[in-house]
């Protein structure tokens, strides 16, 4: 049976087409941010993270800007709301230093208000009560494949969902996941931020309940655009098409969104391939007949794959005429270009 085989790295590259340094890069870059996706430091993927495990470490820290409500017990002329000033400190009647609230959680402040109220002789036993009214230091970020990318202010009770339908929803060319960062405390009580991947149709059609989260301020949601395949030469549309599926696409689906070969095609196609995230390059040979004649395993592509189908004499299409059938500028003509070198 006939086995997709990888040339190795060494492997000649006989398409006599030339590329630019500035198209080289583009590529390069193109094929890196890709990789960069795929690969999220302490990333949990596919499961559900616990309330402790997924909580702020510091859900309750004051930060600048915010507005606080200080209630002074038997001492109305003292309770009052403030804002946190930018350089973190607020102000109270009657108390000729200024407290820094920026930092601290709720019940630091109140000692600290007590303390000053203490120290100052204003009030013998002062009780004071602190709390966040409004949380304006700690925002949500949406960014990516969204309607509008924004920078929310939480107000009471906010969900994922509740934030991405701000954002406008989730674009056309989203990717299947959501990533979903926050900060979190490894076991040594180090700060680390800690990024879950969330299935995009189980949280959207309400499959899974679970992983529409409670958000708190200070997460960033990020929705990643979906990966392209790319198909280029003897087929009757060619073009880049979005990997929105968990499925993916194979050799004859792609084949099949370009609506089929063209009149002169070969027997054989190839897969251009980035690999390793280092520039790395892979000349992929495959017998798309057999495999149309399901007489050879379909082939899956991978995200920035270029299938390539040249006619039946093996001539490969210049440069200009696969950036003009492709129809997508030269940001993909430097990808395609710079795998066959």
């Amino acid at each position: 049976m006939y086995r997709v085989a990888r040339l190795p790295e060494t492997a000649s590259w006989r398409w006599p087409i030339q590329i630019s340094t500035s198209l080289l890069f583009v590529a390069l870059a193109t094929a890196s941010m890709h990789a960069q996706e795929q690969s999220v430091p302490t990333q949990v993927e596919g499961t559900v993270i616990s309330s402790k495990e997924a909580a702020d470490p510091f859900p309750d820290r004051i930060g600048r800007d915010d507005v606080l409500s200080v209630s002074v017990y038997d001492a109305p002329e003292l309770s009052r709301t403030v804002r946190v000033e930018t350089d973190g400190d607020i102000r109270l009647p009657m108390l000729k230093q200024r407290i820094s609230a920026a930092g601290l959680g709720p019940a630091e402040l109140e000692k600290a208000i007590s303390a000053a109220l203490a120290s100052e002789e204003v009030l013998v036993d002062p009780v004071v009560t602190v709390s966040v009214a409004e949380n304006r230091s700690r925002r949500i970020m949406v960014v990516g494949a969204v309607r509008s990318q924004i920078s929310i202010q939480p107000v009471g009770r906010m969900t994922l969902l509740d934030a991405i339908s701000q954002a406008g929803g989730i674009s056309e060319n989203a990717g299947p996941d959501i990533l979903l960062s926050r900060q979190s405390v490894d076991g040594e009580g180090e700060s680390v931020t800690l990024t879950q991947r969330i299935p995009v149709r189980a949280l959207v059609n309400t499959v899974a309940p679970a992983l529409n989260l409670e958000l708190h301020g200070g997460e960033t949601v990020r929705v990643p655009e979906a990966g392209r395949v790319y198909v280029a030469g003897n087929v009757k549309k060619p073009g880049s098409y979005l990997l929105t599926e968990d499925s993916g696409i194979t050799v004859l689906k792609a084949v099949a969104l370009s609506d089929g070969l063209g009149s002169f095609a070969g027997h054989t196609a190839y897969i251009y391939r980035f690999e390793g995230g280092k520039g790395g390059k892979n000349e992929i040979p495959i017998e798309l007949k057999k495999i149309l004649q399901k007489k050879s395993p379909d082939v899956q592509l991978a995200a920035n794959d270029i299938l390539y189908v040249p006619d039946a004499s093996g001539r490969r299409a210049s440069a200009r005429a696969l950036e003009m059938s492709l129809g997508i500028g030269l940001g993909l003509a430097g990808l395609l270009l710079s795998l066959t070198r």
